[in-house]
């Protein structure tokens, strides 16, 4: 009976530290696995994350695009408010507004100056206001100078926004009176809030350290003309270098006529014999 306990407790031990091998194992194959899918997780996830990046900034210049053609499309544009709405034709439209500018504005055009004429919105009682796109800028400012002559009439003008942008100037309109309440010039421009303060004075921002600088340069350069044409003739000096690089051919030279003198010497003594 001993030996059969022993044998029993001896297979319990083994059964007991298979199973602790078992767990230990599985804990192992656990957490490999959890590790492999976590990296493999992180690995996708950055790759999505930079392709999300990618299309975001591609979003974003799309939108900054989309902006800049709006506002250029919309750049010649202005809206008419409180014209009657008694036009039967686009050419009728075309003609009434053409008067009407005319009439108001004393600003006389032609059929050429306008590229489009439209009423916005549903009808109802009150008129819809027209949209006119004109060919240039420039017909667009002066009625923008002039609008002052609708000031004790129905009508009014204003310049051509989109949607956005109109939801944004109206959110900048506290912000604007709040400003003003300070005593600061503030002007909404486009869909931006500029404010200058009461304390800038625009001549001391238009002087520059540069602009004060640039006289006193001026006259230095004039006087330095001046002194240029104003200085004596300069003798040209020799100095010795030269010369000393000219002594060979003087002596090359010296040489040769004594070369001369000699040889002209050997003849007349030579002609001298001959008639002795």
């Amino acid at each position: 009976m001993d030996e059969v306990l022993s044998a029993l407790q001896a297979i319990k031990k083994e059964l007991d530290e298979q199973r602790l091998e078992i767990r230990e194992t599985g804990k192992n194959v656990t957490e490999r696995v959890t590790h492999n899918m976590s990296r493999m997780f992180e690995e996708k996830f950055l790759v999505w994350e930079e392709k999300h990046e990618k299309l975001k900034e591609t979003v974003e210049n799309q939108e900054r695009r989309i902006y800049f053609l709006e506002k250029q499309a919309r750049k010649t544009n202005m809206v008419f408010f409180g014209i009657e709405e008694s036009e039967i034709s686009y050419d009728n439209l075309e003609k009434n507004i053409i008067n009407w500018i005319e009439q108001y504005f004393s600003i006389q055009l032609s059929y050429s100056d306008i590229q489009e004429v439209k009423r916005v919105g549903k009808k109802g009682e009150r008129p819809r206001p027209i949209v006119v796109t004109f060919s240039t800028l420039g017909i667009k400012l002066k009625i923008l100078k002039q609008k002052g002559a609708l000031k004790d009439t129905q009508c009014y003008v204003k310049e051509d926004y989109p949607k956005y942008v109109l939801e944004k100037r109206k959110e900048l309109q506290e912000q604007l009176q709040l400003e003003r309440e300070k005593g600061n010039t503030a002007v909404i421009k486009y869909d931006k809030l500029i404010v200058l303060s009461k304390n800038i004075n625009k001549r001391k921002l238009l002087i520059s350290p540069e602009n004060v600088a640039v006289p006193n340069l001026e006259r230095n350069t004039q006087t330095n003309k001046k002194n240029k044409i104003q200085k004596p003739d300069v003798t040209v000096k020799r100095y010795p270098m030269l010369c000393k690089r000219r002594l060979p051919k003087i002596r090359i030279r010296e040489e040769e006529r004594t070369a001369r003198t000699a040889a002209t010497g050997k003849r007349e003594g030579q002609h001298g014999r001959n008639k002795i």
